[in-house]
């Protein structure tokens, strides 16, 4: 199985920092956020990966191919914004026929990525309990069955981690990029009742604000 890492985000709420760091080549501890990432998926087992890259896109394929030299990663170039949606339609011919996992550049974790379900028939998705950022939540489960509550909160955050199978994009040639894979793309399966999820308790944070990156390394501190 391949994986896809998505990195081609401006990280407007970092700023100023992304003025002029990419949003995941920022610290947390001694490693970058991208250089987890990458580490996690190969201690994982993954062997060939897909970074999608943008905003100061250079400096990022610098720093990866710096640190890693001995696993296979390609990079899809963007010189407009697609979105992710519109990133990992645009990546699907490095991505191939398969099921991959798709993984958020900006989060720092500890969770599991054996999650290697090949026999995903749509998506197959990540929760962790709702942080204090997004107390209405993403998701609920019906079973392992993905719902969305549209009157009351739900119970459940996505984790920016998930298995697609590249079938759910077959009939995205409507959408006009920038779009994002969640709302455009994902939430039509879950409408149909055609994802399923899993829970992790691990430890995940969103660093898309510079609160939450030094809560992460708040969180690297205290664990380490």
């Amino acid at each position: 199985m391949k994986a896809m890492i998505l990195a081609a985000g401006l990280g407007k709420r970092l700023r100023p920092l992304t003025n002029t760091i990419p949003k995941p080549n920022l610290m947390v501890g001694d490693k970058s956020l991208i250089q987890r990432n990458i580490e996690k998926l190969i201690s994982s087992g993954f062997k060939e990966i897909v970074i999608n890259i943008s905003h100061l896109g250079h400096k990022i394929k610098e720093h990866v191919c710096e640190n890693f030299s001995d696993i296979e990663i390609s990079f899809s170039e963007e010189s407009e914004p697609l979105g992710t949606g519109g990133g990992v339609k645009k990546a699907l011919n490095l991505l191939g026929e398969e099921p991959f996992l798709l993984l958020n550049a900006d989060i720092y974790h500890l969770i599991d990525l054996n999650i290697a379900h090949h026999d995903v028939e749509f998506a197959h998705i990540i929760g962790v309990p709702n942080p204090e950022h997004n107390l209405k939540g993403d998701f609920s489960l019906d079973g392992t069955k993905v719902s969305i509550k549209k009157n009351s909160n739900n119970e459940f955050t996505w984790s920016g981690i998930s298995i697609i199978n590249p079938v759910i994009f077959n009939d995205t040639n409507n959408l006009i990029a920038p779009y994002s894979i969640w709302g455009s793309v994902i939430k039509k399966y879950i409408q149909d009742a055609k994802v399923t999820a899993e829970i992790s308790q691990k430890t995940w944070i969103d660093t898309g604000t510079i609160d939450r990156l030094g809560l992460a390394n708040k969180s690297f501190k205290e664990e380490n």
